[in-house]
């Protein structure tokens, strides 16, 4: 009895069924065919809601009620929770002052969902780690601390504080409760996200979003291409290509290479060291997959409902890149650590980016992967994951501005340096996210142990060993850099003018 009420708490039992066929964790099945009846939910938004045909009150009020109807069937009444946590927040933006409101919505949505996240995992142990109610609450913290920064910088500080893209960002008016809503529970990214600007959500939802890119891009070059409003057909449908293949390897490939026995004694007893590197290499390479699905299907649904266009391409096709959260090449051919977490998980690493590294005064890259840490949740392992990405990334940055500079002569050079630097980020990756996988301390210990935290020694004896400038001085020099060669370019312009202006005397005098 108490069974059944726990899963009448955490879903929907319809598809228990299909479960049982695959099987497949029933809310893990849940979270799939919601994510369907949301693709098929966004075409329909898109051609029948369209900002042409239907207000944005009507837009707003269509998507903020289904997004809670996908809550509610794949989570039950736990999907309170994220009305819980917006309405708090909500009070604290209209109640607080703008000087330092962003700070308390920050300590609030944070606090909130490290709360969840406590009481989930060590008070009512739903067991193994699959999809959660606290899953959405985490988009749904940064959708409200990202819009809690850009009311700070667009109602409080001065024009000449902002950086080029807070001013960009910056929101200048109070949002309603309405907009507050959807912009933090619509369909499109209830369960997945990503987490988008909102100023971006409202030029979709109001319609202006084509018009202000068509503005941005190059008018005389694309014209002839422009459309009021460009089909995302061809994307959505690459996209779903992706992630069918995605899948289907995670389903086939995952169990072979599990991630578990690269801490069971036998294998490494028996195995030699590099058959143990190539076997991490391959099992994480093999969990990845299920992430691709995921981010990947979330984007197509957002660009099925006409969200997520971007501009257009040098040939005329239209861009719907624009909440993109992965590029799956570029990680998989990552010759540094920085270029790795540069394309997974891209709107989470500008969150990140935009809350706190630009914003820390102090140590931005440790207080970076500390925040990211607490955002993602309580598991000692995550803990030790990004531990380790800080001692990485040190490390990685030394390498590069010590290094590479040796291997730029030639593109026979630049290759080797490519080729060995790919190898290095691939085993690095890998050896970090290990306990990101395992969750806990023992296994990932374990692990550590069987490797005698080389790699940590390494990147230690790296970060020591190679000077790096600090923070300032490096954006110094760039600004510097950048100052040289505006006035290089002036110089030079200011020479042609001379120049056409003698060749004009030289005319007139002839």
């Amino acid at each position: 009895m108490a069974t059944e009420t726990v899963s009448a708490c955490t879903g929907s039992n319809l598809l228990q069924p299909i479960s049982k066929i695959i099987n497949l964790p029933l809310d893990q099945v849940n979270f799939v065919v919601c994510q369907l009846f949301a693709l098929l939910t966004a075409f329909w938004f898109r051609l029948y809601l369209h900002p042409k045909k239907s207000s944005p009150l009507v837009r707003h009020v269509v998507a903020t009620l289904l997004g809670f109807y996908l809550a509610l069937f794949c989570f039950g009444w736990y999907a309170l929770h994220f009305l819980v946590q917006s309405g708090l927040t909500y009070s604290i933006m209209i109640l607080a002052s703008l000087e330092h409101m962003h700070k308390y919505c920050f300590m609030m949505a944070l606090g909130y969902l490290s709360f969840c996240q406590i009481t989930r995992v060590y008070v009512f142990d739903y067991g193994m780690y699959s999809a959660d109610f606290t899953g959405p609450m985490m988009v749904i913290t940064q959708k409200i601390t990202s819009l809690a920064f850009e009311i700070h910088d667009g109602m409080f500080r001065k024009e000449e504080q902002l950086s080029a893209n807070q001013r960009i960002l910056a929101v200048r008016r109070m949002p309603s409760l309405l907009e507050y809503l959807s912009y933090n529970c619509n369909f499109m990214g209830i369960l997945a996200g990503p987490t988008f600007s909102y100023n971006d959500y409202i030029a979709f939802i109001e319609g202006t979003a084509y018009h202000q890119k068509h503005q941005e891009s190059n008018g005389k070059e694309n014209g002839k291409y422009k459309q009021s409003d460009p089909s995302p057909k061809k994307d959505v449908i690459y996209k779903l290509c992706s992630c069918a293949i995605a899948l289907l390897v995670y389903l086939f490939v995952f169990r072979i290479f599990p991630v578990e026995r690269n801490v069971d004694d036998s294998f490494i007893a028996s195995t030699p060291f590099y058959g143990q590197v190539l076997y991490l290499y391959l099992s994480m390479l093999a969990t990845r997959p299920k992430y691709f699905f995921i981010w990947t299907l979330a984007d197509a649904i957002h660009n099925a409902a006409g969200f997520g266009f971007n501009g257009y391409n040098k040939d005329g096709t239209p861009r719907w890149d624009l909440i993109l959260n992965l590029r799956i090449l570029d990680i998989e051919f990552a010759t540094s650590f920085k270029m790795f977490l540069d394309n997974w998980n891209i709107q989470t690493a500008l969150w990140l980016k935009r809350v706190c590294y630009e914003r820390c005064p102090y140590n931005p890259t440790a207080a970076t992967f500390l925040l990211s840490a607490m955002w993602h949740g309580v598991y000692p392992g995550y803990y030790l994951t990004f531990l380790t990405g800080i001692l990485m990334t040190l490390a990685a940055r030394a390498i590069r501005h010590n290094i590479r500079q040796y291997f730029l002569g030639s593109a026979t050079h630049k290759l080797i340096y490519d080729v060995i630097t790919w190898v290095g980020t691939q085993i690095a990756i890998c050896y970090t996210v290990v306990p990101f996988v395992l969750l806990a301390v023992g296994p990932s210990l374990k692990f550590y142990r069987s490797w005698y935290f080389c790699i940590h020694i390494t990147c230690l004896l790296l970060v020591v060993a190679l000077p790096v400038k600090p923070r300032s001085l490096r954006q110094k020099e760039e600004q510097n850099s950048l100052h040289q060669a505006s006035c290089a370019e002036g110089v030079a312009q200011n020479s042609h003018v001379a120049t056409d202006n003698n060749c004009n005397q030289k005319r007139k005098s002839t």
